[in-house]
């Protein structure tokens, strides 16, 4: 996101400096053919006119040589001028620019609430943000790197810059308001301090680390994280399934589960269900699969368990889950008659 008046101002800076080199290459070849010079000599007479810092000539000058030096003097005070102003006015709007930037950035961070904060931008903080912006789930990136802020930030990618360990790069993040953290950092002794940190400023949310070698995992677990993720277990893992059962595993990279569209796979609140429907009272009573062609292939209930292919008997509690699977066009029709959009 580059200001116009930034462009301008760069614009301006290319223009002084080509000023600057035909200055400086009509100097040297005038003291080269006009008073006679070596090239070194002709390159020195030309730097210390245009500077007037007041050194000598290497040599006397004559009446033509004067004349020029003369010119060449005028002509450089309000090249040279030009050209500082310029570099001078375009270094403080920058400044300014990035203060004011950052401040409306702040002020849009300061007002969210129950949002995540993704530690760390690197390929799997990148891969993390580009899930919850499908989902449109609010987001802040915390990111020590300056120059990656400055490639990637924009309206709908807010970053913090600083170093995530520091709880006030956490505060400025909206850690006390925030629902999870993810730590993504490189260096599993920083996301051990991260989740330390962020689990002591706020105890009920939910933390997921990255973790990188296997003997970190029970002791990012015990630091207070509640999921610990091991990317080089999963992608290693993933490639077996792929030679044991490859039919299966390319049938499962085909479910589209995140984004707006194209989703295969739907996790549905119950709650959700009850304010379209008072007669929901088991998997049953929802009869998705005449309804919508959605098929119910899981159930979370109230005390966090799991059931694979539930049973339709099975009890739709307040604050439990289903787990639906179907087609696109399935999903979608699912989604239109609970309002779940």
């Amino acid at each position: 996101m580059i200001n116009p008046i930034i462009r301008l101002f760069k614009s301006k800076i290319y223009t002084a400096f080509a000023l600057l080199f035909i200055v400086l290459l009509i100097g040297v070849l005038g003291f080269r053919t006009i008073s006679g010079y070596s090239w070194v000599d002709a390159v020195y007479m030309t730097v210390i006119t245009i500077t007037t810092v007041g050194f000598g000539e290497v040599q006397p000058l004559d009446d033509a040589s004067k004349i020029f030096t003369i010119f060449l003097i005028l002509s450089s005070i309000v090249i040279v001028g030009y050209a500082l102003s310029i570099i001078t006015e375009y270094i403080l709007s920058k400044n300014n620019y990035e203060d004011l930037i950052q401040k409306r950035m702040q002020k849009k961070i300061d007002k969210l609430k129950d949002h995540t904060i993704i530690c760390g931008y690197g390929r799997n903080g990148k891969q993390a943000a580009v899930k919850l912006m499908s989902y449109k789930k609010p987001f802040v990136i915390v990111e020590k790197n300056k120059a990656v802020i400055e490639k990637f930030q924009n309206e709908s990618t807010p970053f913090v810059f600083g170093n995530a360990n520091e709880d006030e790069v956490l505060f400025q993040a909206g850690i006390e308001r925030a629902s999870t953290l993810i730590s993504a950092l490189p260096n599993d002794a920083d996301n051990l301090f991260v989740v330390l940190s962020a689990r002591q400023i706020n105890n009920k949310m939910l933390i997921i680390s990255r973790a990188s070698q296997e003997t970190s995992y029970q002791k990012l677990k015990l630091a207070g994280a509640n999921n610990v993720i091991l990317p080089d277990r999963i992608g290693g893992d993933h490639m077996a399934s792929l030679v044991v059962v490859p039919d299966l595993i390319e049938f499962i990279d085909n479910l589209s589960i995140g984004g707006a569209e194209n989703v295969n796979i739907e996790e549905i609140d119950v709650n959700k269900l009850y304010n379209t429907s008072n007669t929901v009272r088991t998997i049953r009573d929802l009869d998705l699969r005449n309804k919508t062609g959605c098929t119910v292939i899981g159930f979370k209930g109230s005390d966090d368990e799991y059931i694979i292919n539930p049973e339709a008997e099975i009890k739709l509690v307040p604050n439990s889950k289903i787990i639906v699977l179907g087609r696109i066009e399935q999903v979608k029709k699912l989604n239109s008659i609970y309002d779940l959009d």
